[in-house]
């Protein structure tokens, strides 16, 4: 290859690391080649071992450190519109000692189902405020990541309490009342968004 051409290769990925790097830790091929970057020069990167593979059109620095959660980070990558919920949500806020093998993802009612490869999603639908409230954002490996908050959780998993299992939810309810924040306001508020005052309310009067 003749120098030239090296050091514009040299040039672009530098450039490209500047802007992608800004950002986030990861990136969507789409993102970055509206901040014009040419492809030719994420291939070159992809091959000199400076970036790497997440998923189908996701990609991460090699040099961040590792990954503590890829899932979780994929996934609100690929389903921007979608909030991690249910089982997900309580392995997140360590409610539960369940180890999901797929993600649960809650998407607003309508939105096109996401096509995704891996990892496996488990997809709920949920409409209005009880799509809405409750979502919270968290850094996942450099990732911005929405969450259910623990309380909103509680509210969904009673609500599903026949697809995840009475006794996922009852352990959860135990570890939630085990911390120092127990917010009993907010959990009835939730429960009432979920439609689930009735059902809570005498399982939270037993914990107090």
């Amino acid at each position: 290859m003749p120098p030239s051409i090296e050091k514009s290769d040299k040039a672009a990925i530098r450039r490209a690391k500047a802007l992608l790097q800004a950002q986030t830790s990861a990136f969507r091929t789409g993102e970055a080649l509206k901040a014009g970057i040419h492809p030719r020069t994420l291939y070159k990167m992809r091959d000199q071992g400076l970036i790497e593979r997440m998923g189908r059109g996701i990609y991460r620095f090699a040099d961040m450190p590792s990954l503590g959660n890829p899932d979780l980070a994929t996934v609100a990558m690929k389903v921007p519109k979608g909030v991690i919920c249910l089982i997900s949500a309580l392995s997140y806020h360590e409610l539960t000692t369940e180890i999901p093998h797929e993600i649960y993802l809650a998407l607003p009612r309508g939105a096109e189902p996401p096509r995704l490869d891996y990892p496996p999603l488990r997809i709920f639908w949920f409409s209005g405020s009880a799509f809405t409230e409750g979502i919270e954002q968290h850094d996942v490996d450099g990732i911005p990541v929405k969450v259910y908050n623990p309380e909103k959780t509680l509210a969904d998993c009673f609500k599903y309490r026949n697809k995840i299992g009475l006794d996922v939810v009852l352990e959860a309810m135990k570890f939630y009342r085990q911390r120092k924040r127990f917010q009993a306001d907010d959990l009835m508020r939730y429960a009432r968004i979920c439609r689930m005052e009735k059902v809570m309310r005498p399982y939270l009067e037993a914990t107090l």
